[in-house]
C-alpha cells in the first residue's frame, strides 16, 4: 500500500509559484490554527464555549463564544511565519496591525472567517474557517492595500470541521483536499485534484427566503421544483446547510450549485455574503475545479472591492447550471 502524502510533502513537492517561499510556512500557520479550532469545537458543550456573548460584529450578528475563540487563535498562530503584514476577520471592524516583532518579511495580507456557519454548532452540524491570502504593497499597510480583486489571490482555502477535519486549498493550480488524521495530528492527501461536474441534479438555497428573490433566481428554482415533468427534463434535489463551507464542499465531491441571491430584504446591505472573504475565496477554489461563480451580473473575481465587509450576492458550482441562472439575469 502506498503511503499517503503529507500536507507538508505535498507542499514542498506541488508548491509552484512565485511566491513558494512564503506560502509553505504562512499555510503551515493556517493549517495548524485550524488544527487548535477543531480541537476546541471538539469539546464543545463541554468546554463550556457554546453560548452567546454578549456583542455583535460589524455585521450586525450576535457573537458566539466560539467566534472570538477561533478569531483569536488565527491570529495569535498566523503572526508566526513573520510573512503577513496585516490580517482581516469578520469578526473584527478594522484591520489587523501585525506587530513589527512578527513582520521581518511582511508582505502578504491573510483575511479569514474564523468560524463561517456558527449558527450550527449549538445542534453540532458541520462549520468551517474559510480564508484568503493577498500580495501587499506595503509592510504597514492600510485599509486600500485589502481591497483587491478577488483574481488578485494568491491562494484561497478552507478548513471544514464535520465528521472528519478537512482543509482544502489552492494557490491557481488546481484544487487539493486533506484529511486529518486525529492521532498523529498530521493532513495527508485524500481528495487530489478536485473537479466540479458541469452539469448537476442538486441545488442549495434557503427557499424560504423564495418570495424575496429576484425573478432570475424564482425562474431557474421554479425549473428545478418541476423536475422530468418540466422543460429541464430532470429531477433536482435541494440541499441546505447554512454553512457556505459545508456547502460548497459537497459541490466539489458531487456536483451542484449553491446560491445566495440578492433579494427584497437585502439591496441595502447589497447581498448576505461578505466578498473579502467568503465569496472571493471560494469562487477561487470552484473556479480552478472547473466550476463558475457569479452574482448573477458579474464574476465574482472581476468585483473591485469597495469595503473590507462588502456583500454581494453569490451563485456558485457546476459551471453549466452557472451560465443558465446568468443568463436568466441577462434576459
Amino acid at each position: 500500500m502506498t503511503q499517503p502524502v503529507t500536507i507538508t510533502e505535498f507542499l514542498a513537492q506541488h508548491l509552484q509559484c512565485e511566491h513558494k517561499l512564503a506560502l509553505a510556512p504562512m499555510l503551515l500557520d493556517v493549517f495548524s490554527a485550524c488544527k487548535r479550532i477543531a480541537t476546541v469545537i471538539e469539546g464543545g458543550a463541554l468546554a463550556g464555549n457554546m453560548g452567546n456573548l454578549e456583542s455583535e460584529n460589524i455585521q450586525g450578528e450576535m457573537q458566539k463564544a466560539l467566534d472570538m475563540i477561533a478569531n483569536d487563535i488565527f491570529i495569535e498562530i498566523n503572526q508566526q511565519s513573520g510573512y503577513i503584514a496585516g490580517m482581516a476577520s469578520e469578526e473584527m471592524d478594522d484591520i489587523i496591525q501585525v506587530a513589527e516583532k512578527f513582520r521581518q518579511n511582511g508582505d502578504y495580507l491573510l483575511l479569514f472567517d474564523p468560524l463561517d456557519g456558527s449558527s450550527n454548532v449549538n445542534v453540532n452540524i458541520s462549520v468551517g474557517t474559510i480564508f484568503s491570502i493577498l500580495k501587499s504593497s506595503s509592510k504597514h499597510p492600510a485599509l486600500a492595500d485589502f481591497l483587491q480583486q478577488g483574481s488578485a489571490q494568491i491562494c484561497a482555502g478552507y478548513a471544514l470541521y464535520g465528521t472528519s477535519t478537512m482543509l482544502v486549498f489552492t494557490t491557481g493550480n488546481g484544487v487539493n483536499g486533506f484529511t486529518l488524521e486525529p492521532h498523529s495530528g498530521e493532513f495527508y492527501l485524500t481528495h487530489p485534484d478536485m473537479q466540479i461536474a458541469a452539469d448537476t441534479q442538486e441545488f442549495a438555497i434557503n427557499m424560504s427566503n423564495y418570495r424575496f428573490w429576484q425573478e432570475p433566481i424564482q425562474r431557474y428554482i421554479d425549473e428545478c421544483l418541476l423536475g422530468a415533468d418540466g422543460e429541464r427534463e430532470k429531477d433536482f434535489n435541494m440541499r441546505w446547510v447554512a454553512s457556505m463551507v459545508a456547502e460548497v464542499h459537497r459541490i466539489l465531491v458531487r456536483g451542484g450549485v449553491f446560491m445566495y441571491p440578492m433579494d427584497s430584504k437585502l439591496p441595502a446591505k447589497g447581498g448576505k455574503l461578505r466578498l473579502m472573504y467568503e465569496a472571493n475565496p471560494m469562487s477561487f477554489i470552484v473556479e480552478q475545479a472547473g466550476g463558475a461563480a457569479s452574482t448573477g451580473i458579474e464574476r465574482i473575481l472581476d468585483m473591485m472591492p469597495t469595503g473590507l465587509h462588502q456583500r454581494v450576492p453569490v451563485l456558485m458550482g457546476s459551471a453549466n447550471e452557472i451560465e443558465r441562472i446568468v443568463a436568466y439575469h441577462q434576459a
